[in-house]
């Protein structure tokens, strides 16, 4: 049995509220009527974590019911009184009317006939009037029924505990209720009443649990009333739809009911005990609720009376429970890898997920998750785990149900015929829950999947770390869709690699998971079973949106809570963002907004040539860079130089989740048509540059400057140090731009104006392109500086049939904007206008005058 209420992502620490318990201190001298016996089950044989109960164990358990079905749980503590919780009935601050809720008493089964059971209206609830919310206390409530209840051996009452009753610390008591078994996971027929027994956990105990980060790293604050029961280590626990129901505790040859379920962070998580309401503080708001029923609820003496005044031991109490998944002795040595032997076909690779579970790929099996092909037999398949010298048998297997035609969903669970001891090797690996959220950066290793094949080359080969959701997403999603927020579950996770791909290694028949590492412990984040071509996978299916199903068929797999929850600069992976178009080559132009360290220009290429000089480059394509050909090629020689290209350097300053990438240069192509001296050069790599935060195409725009764009030259200041920077410009329409340099301008070139200051942001040597922010996003490249000038560039737009023929996996957006030449003929300028007053700035003042009074 599990628990009840996923608190809201808004509490993180709530203070107490003034006044709310004052009335429960005091102690009536009021006994119980004689004719109430209470607390004593018939003799019997003797829930996340629970199993079910048998017949008259828990007498005064009820099913509250609206609309015909169960919705929570409550308690029989008098003929004509039922206790449960509050916030059952009160729906955005309104109690629910009571004509809509019946108790079902003495029921054991809820599937069918009720048989013994009975039922009553309820003529009134009430819930004390301080009450507001779950996490703000005093969640109880008193329903009085339309007539008494029938007492017999499977409807009796339960005693209450004095204001002045004490429950020792770590005493086991009993929770019921016919809530969820887990997560997600309805109690299954024919929903018997389960039972789980919790430990009483101290309030500073509770306190310390709840004082570290946990479900989406919220924190809590414990307020009096309050009461907490379960284990640091989890499993066991209340859940959705036990609410109300209760927690009580055996003395003295009664049982008291110590708490009423009320909330909790999830169902069994680790260091997440279940939050109950304290019913022993509430004493007197319960006698004078019911103040005048005859017989009322017992409230029986303490016997014998505890210990007070002795204070709650806080650091003995408070013990941590680690995970007791996905520990390994070194990355790479995985204690859960398991091959699955089946006669006829090669190993197939997975993961122990449970003592009796394992993971692995649907695909492995064709003739289980489809009616085209015979089954095998069970019987001979074996499964191979680290350190067990002998084979482990197959009872079941389960496939996903869309295992057959989703990629995603191409998994598949294993039982074994025996449970394998965990306490020593194999070990289980930990698995995500749909919310998990694997921090950017986060170290990750390949590990073994399905058929694969030897590991080409060394095994740093198989190290990476995770990229931000949003190049992921932007990178390898749909276009123009919402970047999943922290918190949901993301369409894939896309490791970036340590080392570059080496010629000659083809990973074309590995398969790989990926498992991503938080505080020491393994997760197994995603599956790829499926290769693309020879290079090692790009992006992995996550495996956060199979938690449930997992959990649902094993029963005992590890889903657990994220452990590190570092999400970077407050707003900043929690806005909702979008990605730009992509091309029918991919994604090109990317650039997050804030970009990281305000220095990263993905398609930033430092060139340099034969040692002597760093020209400015742009990443155009997987295998190609655009230069300028004046920076790359000396006047006068008819050498090819020896070039190097460096992408995902930002000069001394180290860029987060970036790796530098080197290629040397293996020829120069030059377009033909414009002569000897062209203005552009297209360098050709040795091999190819996967897409990544560090090395990513810019994008081209085939119709000039894309209407609406923002534009910027961009460039380095100091030659030596090459730290990227800036400069805001804007483009001049092609009239201005050929009356400023009137005969001296050659075909194709644009003109800018910088903006105030702006103007020796960038040295010029180096020759800087001209690039432009789409509306929509995407970064473009416009231009390449001309020599000698800052304000002169070379357009690309004319050059758009050259560089396709050349490269042909260049990133062309839609064409949209305007041509920067002039058609044939005709003088739009003022005469003696060209380069007037000595500076851009001035000339172009002058010019406009002109033309407006020409206007």
């Amino acid at each position: 049995m599990s628990q009840h209420l996923l608190l809201p992502l808004a509490i993180l620490a709530i203070s107490p509220i003034p006044g709310a318990f004052q009335d429960s201190a005091l102690s009536p001298t009021q006994e119980e009527p004689e004719d109430l016996d209470c607390g004593r089950p018939e003799p019997s044989a003797r829930i996340m974590g629970g199993s079910d109960a048998q017949p008259g164990t828990w007498p005064w358990q009820v099913s509250l019911h609206q609309g015909g079905g169960h919705i929570c749980g409550g308690s029989l503590i008098a003929p004509s009184w039922v206790l449960s919780a509050a916030h059952c009935f009160v729906t955005n601050g309104t109690l629910e009317p009571a004509a809509e809720w019946s108790v079902v008493l003495g029921v054991h089964s809820q599937d069918g006939p009720l048989d013994g059971a009975h039922v009553r209206a309820v003529s009134a609830i009430l819930v004390p009037d301080n009450y507001s919310g779950v996490e703000r206390g005093a969640d109880l409530a008193l329903l009085r029924l339309a007539s008494p209840a029938r007492l017999g051996p499977t409807v009796r009452p339960v005693c209450l505990p004095r204001a002045s009753h004490r429950f020792a610390h770590g005493t086991a008591c009993w929770a019921t209720g016919w809530g969820d078994i887990q997560e997600a996971d309805p109690l299954p027929l024919p929903w018997v009443l389960q039972e789980v027994e919790l430990r009483l956990l101290g309030e500073a105990a509770c306190q310390c649990l709840y004082s570290r980060p946990g479900p989406f790293n919220l924190t809590f604050q414990l307020l009096p009333g309050m009461l907490c029961a379960g284990y640091p280590e989890g499993r066991r626990d209340t859940c959705q739809g036990d609410s109300g129901g209760p927690l009580v505790c055996e003395e003295g040859g009664r049982w008291f009911q110590a708490g009423i379920t009320s909330f909790g962070f999830g169902c069994g998580r680790r260091n997440r005990p279940g939050v109950f309401t304290a019913v022993a503080p509430y004493e007197a708001w319960i006698r004078e609720q019911v103040l005048g029923s005859e017989p009322g609820p017992a409230f029986p003496t303490q016997s014998p009376e505890p210990q007070s005044g002795l204070p709650e031991p806080t650091d003995e109490n408070c013990t941590i429970a680690l995970p007791e998944c996905g520990k390994a002795p070194r990355p790479g040595a995985w204690p859960w890898e398991a091959q699955v032997m089946v006669p006829g076909s090669r190993p197939c690779y997975g993961a122990l997920v449970s003592e009796s579970w394992v993971l692995a790929p649907a695909s492995c099996f064709p003739g289980r998750i489809s009616s085209d092909l015979p089954p095998h037999d069970l019987d001979n398949w074996r499964v191979m785990l680290p350190s067990r010298p002998r084979a482990e048998r197959v009872a079941r297997l389960v496939p996903h149900e869309n295992a057959s035609w989703d990629d995603a969903s191409n998994l598949a669970l294993l039982q074994l015929r025996a449970p394998v001891n965990l306490s020593a090797a194999p070990r289980p690996v930990c698995l995500p829950h749909p919310e998990h959220y694997f921090l950017p950066g986060s170290r990750c290793r390949l590990a073994r999947w399905g058929h694969t094949e030897p590991v080409p080359g060394a095994g740093s080969l198989l190290e990476a770390e995770l990229l931000g959701v949003w190049w992921c997403h932007c990178l390898y999603g749909r276009q123009g869709e919402s970047v999943p927020p922290p918190g949901e579950p993301p369409q894939a996770l896309c490791p970036a690699y340590q080392e570059e791909e080496v010629a000659g290694r083809c990973w074309n028949y590995s398969h790989w998971s990926l498992l991503c590492r938080e505080e020491g412990t393994w997760f197994l984040a995603g599956i790829r079973d499926l290769p693309n071509d020879c290079l090692r996978p790009r992006a992995f299916y996550p495996l956060q949106t199979h938690g449930p199903w997992i959990s649902h068929v094993t029963r005992g797999a590890y889903l657990e809570d994220q452990l590190a929850w570092d999400w970077g600069p407050e707003g900043e992976e929690t806005e909702t963002q979008t990605c730009p178009p992509h091309t029918e080559h991919g994604a090109c132009g990317l650039r997050p907004e804030p970009a990281l360290m305000g220095v990263l220009w993905p398609w930033l290429a430092e060139v340099h040539v034969a040692g002597e000089r760093v020209c400015t480059g742009i990443l155009v394509a997987p295998g190609w860079v655009l230069a300028a050909t004046h920076c790359i090629l000396r006047l006068g020689s008819t050498t090819v130089p020896y070039i190097e290209v460096y992408l995902g350097r930002a000069g001394a300053s180290p860029l987060p989740q970036s790796h530098q990438v080197s290629r040397l240069v293996i020829s120069i192509r030059l377009p033909r048509h414009l002569g000897l001296r062209p203005p552009l050069a297209l360098l050709e790599l040795s091999s190819r540059v996967e897409p990544s935060p560090s090395a990513l195409p810019i994008c081209l725009h085939p119709g000039g400057t894309p209407l609406g764009a923002s534009c910027w030259v961009l460039g380095w200041k100091d030659p030596q140090d090459r730290v990227p920077v800036a400069a805001a410009v804007s483009i001049l329409t092609p009239r201005l731009c050929h009356c400023l340099y009137q005969g001296i301008l050659p075909p194709g070139t644009l003109c800018v104006l910088y903006a105030e200051g702006q103007e020796d942001r960038c040295e010029v040597t180096s020759a800087p392109p001209l690039l432009c922010q789409t509306e929509e996003g995407s970064w473009v490249l416009v231009g390449m500086a001309i020599r000698g000038s800052r304000e002169l560039f070379a357009a690309i737009a004319p050059e758009e049939t050259w560089i396709s023929q050349t490269v042909g996996e260049v990133h062309f957006l839609p064409p949209s904007g305007f041509p920067h030449w002039l058609p044939e003929g005709g003088d739009l300028c003022p005469p003696d206008m060209a380069r007037a007053s000595g500076s851009p700035r001035a000339a172009l003042f002058l010019l406009l005058l002109t033309l407006l009074i020409q206007g």
